[in-house]
This record gives structure tokens, sequence and C-alpha cells, in this order.
């Protein structure tokens, strides 16, 4: 391909996830001795390095997706200045949000915990995608298949949520508290919503794609499922703030709907890989592992969130390791398999010598499901004894409760350090490809 910048977006990503990986094994070692790299980089420094950059992993695999695909399969003529532009805005903005954690310097809230100007080339960046996206697709909305709506919808989405996030820079949000929280959740919980959408709209697209028929993302299933998300995307928030005063109306549509979404697309990614011919099977082996492990996680985050979703339930979960775990199983089970599968499809479209099937693959990507799966057992077993710990003992100091927690986290950093471990065998393979295409 001419543009390479796409490329660019997936050696980023990459990276970040590589580094939030690390800053992450950090963070657990921080939960077994307090005072290790204290010095250096406390855990209020550690955690936002580690969030930020899992969140650029998916942001930059979603965008350099998008370009890519346009280009690859659209044919679409994209500005090879303003993706290049957009490609260094990122990097420039990625660097001082490091430099600005690195240094303490924060003032913003949770997930965009840098200093609130720093959102402005964000959304720049943002607007540059969206400009090329419909420029160049919206003459040929009326024949969309789903992807590309929900392409659409997560860049304008993206765009409004990360606006509304920033209210509370307002006076009147600001001064009263429970409508700040409230807009912080909803604009969070929509966030999410937001990229959601595009990494599922690259799911639907990849297993079109694959399997050379694009039925799948015409069908009246396919725009159900869209329908779904986008009302998961608008209401599905408010299930976080059920602890908080608000219409009994908000709680009871956001438990109808909060979990639809995952229903749809786990049975539409069970039913096309049951529809896959051997062929096809054999020629895309580690893609499909990916999407395939997507499935598993979706099942097992859904039963968690089903359970967590009851309110009854949620006022004994809430602020324990428990909703870390529907978050971490989320973000790396679900978000980074399918973005994992894009990142190789993308790598066997421009080096036709790829070998999937190398032992190597197969060794990390079983590393890195078994280590994700211990992972999240051991956050499932720690919020249950903090849940424990909060509302049926009396008397025992929070660090008593946190040092009989010893155990899970040792669990939870090992298995961790097996989740790095199983990305690091895939993902390095798949730099060098890509840097190599990029003539780095």
């Amino acid at each position: 391909m001419k543009n390479k910048t796409a490329l660019w977006f997936l050696i980023l990503g990459l990276i970040a996830l590589l580094l939030g990986m690390l800053f992450g094994i950090l963070s657990g070692m921080q939960y077994l001795l307090p005072d290790f790299l204290k010095a250096l980089l406390p855990f209020n420094q550690m955690r936002p390095l580690h969030v930020t950059s899992v969140l650029s992993w998916i942001i930059l695999a979603a965008v350099g997706g998008t370009y890519f695909y346009l280009s690859e399969f659209e044919k679409a003529s994209l500005s090879k200045r303003l993706t290049s532009f957009h490609f260094v805005v990122y990097l420039l903005t990625g660097l001082a949000i490091y430099g600005c954690y690195f240094t303490g310097h924060f003032g913003g809230k949770e997930y965009l915990e840098f200093p609130p100007v720093l959102i402005l080339p964000i959304l720049l960046g943002w607007m540059l995608l969206g400009s090329q996206y419909f420029r160049l697709m919206i003459g040929k909305c009326k024949t969309w298949p789903v992807y590309y709506w929900m392409w659409a919808t997560g860049i304008v989405f993206m765009v409004y949520h990360l606006c509304e996030s920033y209210l509370w820079l307002l006076p009147s949000f600001r001064e009263h508290f429970i409508k700040s929280i409230e807009v912080q959740w909803k604009s969070g919980g929509s966030y999410v919503g937001s990229w959601n959408m595009l990494v599922y709209g690259t799911a639907i697209f990849l297993m079109a794609k694959i399997k050379a028929d694009d039925s799948i993302g015409r069908s009246r299933q396919a725009f159900f499922f869209y329908f779904l998300g986008l009302t998961n995307l608008m209401f599905g928030w408010a299930h976080h703030i059920y602890i908080v005063p608000t219409a009994a109306w908000v709680r009871y549509l956001s438990y109808g709907i909060s979990m639809t979404e995952w229903v749809i697309l786990l049975q539409m990614i069970y039913t096309w890989r049951k529809s896959l011919p051997t062929t096809i099977v054999s020629g895309h082996p580690l893609a499909l592992k990916f999407l395939a492990a997507t499935d598993v996680w979706i099942f097992l985050n859904l039963l968690l969130a089903i359970v967590f979703s009851i309110p009854a339930i949620n006022f004994f979960t809430h602020g324990t390791h428990i909703t870390v775990a529907h978050s971490m199983g989320s973000t790396i089970g679900i978000n980074t398999t399918i973005l994992m599968a894009s990142v190789v499809f993308v790598v066997s479209r421009i080096d036709p010598d790829f070998d999937e099937k190398k032992p190597r693959f197969l060794l990390g990507f079983r590393i890195f499901n078994g280590s994700l799966l211990i992972f999240w057992l051991s956050l499932l077993a720690a919020g249950i004894q903090k849940s424990h710990w909060m509302y049926f003992t009396k008397g025992t100091a929070f660090s008593s409760m946190q040092d009989s927690l010893h155990w899970c986290y040792c669990i939870f950093l090992i298995a961790g350090i097996g989740i790095f471990i199983g990305l690091y065998l895939v993902t390095i393979p798949l730099l060098k490809i890509l840097l190599k295409a990029c003539g780095a």
C-alpha cells in the first residue's frame, strides 16, 4: 500500500500494548511490595500509565485497522498528508501524556487523568479520521454493510462523549457533586461503548472478509445487533450508578439493556465459526484462534456482568476487584483478542510469506489465554473476599484485609506476567513484519 500510515498506527498500538502490560506487572508488584519503585514511580503514577497504555492500544489498533481496510478493500483515496498528521498528533500527544504521568502532573478524572488541555489534540485526531471517513464513504451509505455503520457511529460518538467527559470543567457541573459523578460515569461508560462500536465492527468485518461472504454484514441479525449496541452505548452506562440517587426509570432501563449487546455478538461469532469451510480455517489459523477466544471471553464476561448488574448484588460488588475483573476481562479478553486478530489479518495481507502456524504463535496464544483465565479468577476471589470484609466483618482493619489477600495478589502477578509473555511471543514477529513493510 502506498499510504503506510495505517501500519504505523498498528505498530504504535502494539508498542502501547506491551508497555501497558509492563506497567501492569510493575503495578502488581507494588501491591505485594508497597515500597517497590515508590520513590521513582509510585502506584498513583503507575496505574494511569498502565490504563492509558492499554486504552491507547485499543484506540490505535482500531484506527489503524480502519485506515488500512478502507485503503485495501474500498480502494479509498485517503489523504497521506492528513493521515500522517493524525499519526504525528497522536504520537506527540501520547508522549506528552507519558511525560505528565512520569512527572506527576495530573488534572483529569478516571481514564483521562492527564491535564485537560491534552484532550484537544485527541479530539482533533478523531475529527481528522471522521472527516476522511465521511468524505470518502458517505456517498455509499445506502449500501453500507453493518460494520461501516458501526465505525461511523463509533467515530461520531467518540467525539461527543469525550467532550461530555469534560463538562466537569463547567462550574454548573463541578459545584454539584451528584450531577458531576453522574455525568462522569455516563460519559465514561458511553466512551467505552464508542470504542466497542469500532472494535466489534472490526470483528464483523474480519468475519466477512475471512469467509469472503459479505452477507454476515448485511443480515437482519447484524443490523439488529448494531441497534442493540447503539442503545447500549446510549443507555447501558446507567448500571454503573446504582449507588447514586437518580430516577428509578434510569436504573430499570439500564438493567434491561446493559447486557443484551454481547448475547447477539456471541451468537453471531459462534454461528459464523460453525459455517467456515476447512480451507478457510487452515488459511487463517491464528486470526481464527483469537476470534474463537473472543467468543469464550464474551460468554464469561456476560455471565459476570449479568450477575453484578442486579442491583442487590451490585451493592456488594461495587468498588471491589470484581468490577476490575469485569473491565480487564473485557479489555483483554474481548477487545484485545479481536484487535490481535485484526493485526494478524493485516500482516497476512502485506506479507504473503507470513506463516500463522508457527509453534511460537500457538504457544503464545495458549500462554496468553491460560494466564488470562487465572488472572480473571484471582480478581474474582479477591473481590469476594474484599466484599465480605466491607459488609460482613466488623472491627477488622483494612491493612489486615489487604494482608489476607496476599495470596490473590501473588497469583494475580504471576498470571499477569504470563499474559505479557504470551502477548510478547505473538506481537514481536508481527511488529518486525510491520516495521519491515514500512521500511524501518
